[in-house]
């Protein structure tokens, strides 16, 4: 029986087309809650930059792909944050060899150092709210937990190499989230388990990006959107239909759980 659902939020509750969920997915998530099933959200966004989701009501956040958990929105049950050696590292990277728009993310407060063409485009794309801009060594003092880094895959190594006890989790070809190594939306799976009182055998999730093979491989049954990569599909489950073609309501049904 299932008892607790995950969900990404960009391309798999919310559309990349519209920037809204789905008037199937909204009430999807009323008609769980309704059953007492616990609905979760697991992104790689922070609490303040989800803008997305109305006034649905869920359980709690898995954010900052599962380095800052939050029971409901107020209780803080789990936090990991990428070692200062690693982000000094990187800052002198940045001001020696290329410095590249990246968004230092705090418990509190979001800071990018400087605009170009792809952020501004990723920010549209997602409708994205943009943090305030702050000069380098500003904007990355104080503990981080997460960087959105808007470097390519062919630059991803070299950059990667300055910052050995954090990994890339990339899900587009214009950035990609940077973590703590032993981080991930599984991790923040079982943390929020653990504080509910929940097996992983009673549970779903749904994504579509590179940073949720690791949950949809974690949780009972994890379901892949259809607008998901081909790298994504091949771990879930199941692949249901696109976030804008009823893909949440039509995987719930298919299972029964709706």
């Amino acid at each position: 029986m299932v008892k607790a659902i995950f969900f990404d939020i960009d391309g798999t509750l919310v559309s990349f087309e519209t920037h809204r969920i789905p008037e199937s997915a909204e009430r999807a998530i009323l008609a769980l809650r309704e059953k007492g099933i616990l609905v979760f959200i697991a992104s790689g966004r922070h609490l303040l930059s989800i803008n997305n989701l109305g006034s649905l009501v869920f359980d709690g956040y898995i954010t900052l792909n599962g380095g800052y958990c939050l029971a409901g929105k107020e209780q803080v049950i789990y936090k990991h944050s990428i070692p200062e050696e690693d982000i000094a590292s990187l800052v002198q990277y940045m001001e020696k060899e290329n410095e590249f728009p990246c968004i230092f993310v705090h418990e509190h407060t979001l800071y990018l150092n400087y605009h170009n063409e792809q952020s501004h485009e990723v920010f549209q794309m997602l409708d994205f709210p943009e943090p305030p801009v702050a000069p380098l060594r500003e904007a990355s003092k104080g503990e981080t937990f997460q960087l959105v880094a808007f470097f390519t895959k062919e630059q991803e190594r070299a950059i990667m190499e300055v910052m050995p006890r954090s990994e890339a989790t990339r899900w587009n070809p214009l950035f990609t989230d940077v973590i703590p190594r032993g981080s991930s939306k599984s991790v923040g799976i079982d943390k929020m388990l653990e504080h509910f009182g929940i097996a992983l055998d009673e549970t779903m999730a749904f994504g579509d990006g590179g940073n949720d093979i690791s949950m949809l491989q974690h949780a009972g049954i994890g379901v892949a959107m259809g607008n998901a990569g081909d790298e994504v599909k091949k771990v879930a489950d199941y692949v249901t239909s696109s976030v804008d073609e009823d893909g949440v309501i039509n995987a719930l049904r298919h299972f029964g759980v709706l």
